[in-house]
C-alpha cells in the first residue's frame, strides 16, 4: 500500500529508485531521523509534488557521520557529502541542504526547527515500504508543524491534514 502512496507520490516529481536506494542506506546505516515535510504527508496518503525530502535528525556528531555514510553509499561519487558538517548541523542555524548528482532530488536535513521540534520532540510513526522501516512524523505532528508557519504552501498542506485526519488544534 505505501508503494503504491509513493509511486503516485513521486511519479512524475522524483525517481522513486532513488528514493527507495536513500531510505535503505538509511535503515542499513542506523540513521535516527524521522521524516517530515510533503514525503511524511505522502505516506500517510496526501499527495503533493515535491522535489526534496525533509529530515529531522538526531543532534550528535555521530549521527551525522551515518547520516555521511547513507549519501556515500548512494551517491559514491559525490565529493559534496564531505561538505556536511556536524559543526553546520549542531550550530546556530542546524540546517543543510544536500543537492546529489543526479539532480532529481534534494534533501533538507535539520537537527532542530526552531523551538518548535527536534528529534527528540517531534511525535513520529515507523511504516514500512518495500521492508525497509521509515520513521514518519504523524499527521497531528505534520499539521502543528505547519499550520501556522508563513507559508502559504505549508498552511495548506495543513487545512488538507487537518480534513483528512480530523485533526484539531489542542
Amino acid at each position: 500500500m505505501w508503494r503504491k502512496r509513493l509511486k503516485a507520490r513521486y511519479s512524475c516529481a522524483v525517481d522513486r529508485d532513488e528514493i527507495i536506494d536513500v531510505l535503505r542506506a538509511f535503515e542499513e546505516q542506523e540513521l535516527e531521523y524521522v521524516l517530515i515535510g510533503a514525503a511524511a504527508m505522502g505516506f500517510h496518503g496526501i499527495v503533493r509534488a515535491t522535489e526534496d525530502l525533509d529530515l529531522l535528525i538526531h543532534a550528535n556528531a555521530e549521527n551525522v557521520e551515518r547520516l555521511k555514510r547513507a549519501f556515500r553509499q548512494v551517491y559514491s561519487d559525490d565529493p559534496n557529502v564531505d561538505q556536511i558538517s556536524a559543526d553546520d548541523l549542531l550550530g546556530e542555524y542546524p540546517a543543510v541542504r544536500y543537492y546529489p548528482p543526479s539532480g532529481d532530488l534534494y534533501f533538507d536535513v535539520m537537527t532542530r526547527l526552531g523551538e518548535a521540534a527536534s528529534f527528540e520532540t517531534i511525535q513520529s510513526t515507523v511504516m514500512e515500504i518495500e521492508g525497509i522501516k521509515v520513521p514518519v512524523a504523524t499527521p497531528r505532528e505534520l499539521y502543528r508543524l505547519k499550520k501556522d508557519t508563513v507559508r502559504p504552501l505549508d498552511r495548506a498542506d495543513a487545512e488538507r491534514l487537518r480534513q483528512h485526519f480530523d485533526v484539531e488544534d489542542e
